[in-house]
């Protein structure tokens, strides 16, 4: 009886403590586990990663309708979040078979925006946009990065420009090493804990794809993460896997 009481209680203070970060965050899972390196030094994998909805908290300097803060806003108005200016997000391209990834957000583009100017030209590969994956923008979205990444995510082949409806969650806390528990359980097991998996893609996994290799990035048990070697190809998938926790 003892043991069931146990037992019982234990499970109550795990549900409680999932609704009181269901309720801050308003997302489920509100966790993931980083499971690659396409964020370090920034983010490791093993890290654990709280994450709020995609339109909470937002601040005013925030992309309209989301909660992003662009690192090129970021950087005019000081706002920076893991070591860098601008929001770190975990997002999933519907046109990507893997899992969703986490990675700084850079800048936002219009449709039909020639944004080659604006980009930074280390991040590139192109002479001009007509040289350039994804410009002109077909529509309207985030162009994004890990930061350990040689090159932005839309010229790499990892995904196309993040449309707001593909952010599943904006990185608020990191703990170190906790994500652990979920990586390893993940390979074993399926679990129910508040804590989804995520995988951070890397330019250089995506580079090291042409040539049939896969690299693992910053990911969160919602979002993996590994940075390849750079060479470009089709987000075709290459990129950091997250499992959730």
């Amino acid at each position: 009886m003892l043991f069931v009481r146990e037992v019982l209680t234990s499970a109550l203070a795990v549900l409680a403590v999932g609704l009181f970060l269901f309720a801050v965050s308003g997302v489920w899972p509100p966790m993931v586990a980083v499971e690659s390196g396409s964020m370090e030094p920034h983010m490791h994998k093993g890290d654990l990663v709280f994450i709020t909805g995609p339109d909470r908290y937002a601040p005013d300097a925030s992309v309209e309708g989301t909660a992003v803060v662009t690192a090129e806003t970021g950087a005019d108005v000081d706002y920076r979040k893991f070591g860098g200016p601008g929001s770190v997000i975990v997002y999933d391209d519907p046109g990507s078979a893997g899992p969703p990834i986490i990675h700084r957000a850079m800048f936002w583009v219009d449709e039909g925006e020639n944004w080659y100017d604006r980009a930074n030209p280390e991040y590139m590969s192109a002479d001009n946009c007509r040289e350039l994956a994804n410009c002109p923008a077909e529509y309207a979205g985030f162009i994004t990065k890990g930061d350990n990444n040689p090159r932005y995510d839309q010229v790499s082949g990892i995904a196309d420009p993040v449309r707001p409806e593909w952010v599943q969650g904006v990185a608020r806390v990191r703990i170190p090493l906790l994500g652990w528990v979920r990586l390893t359980l993940a390979n074993s097991m399926a679990t129910t804990t508040p804590v989804a998996p995520v995988s951070v893609e890397s330019v250089e996994s995506v580079d090291v794809a042409t040539e049939d290799v896969t690299m693992i990035e910053a990911t969160a048990t919602n979002i993996p993460t590994t940075a390849p070697l750079p060479v470009e190809t089709s987000k075709t998938a290459v990129h950091g896997d997250a499992v959730a926790a």
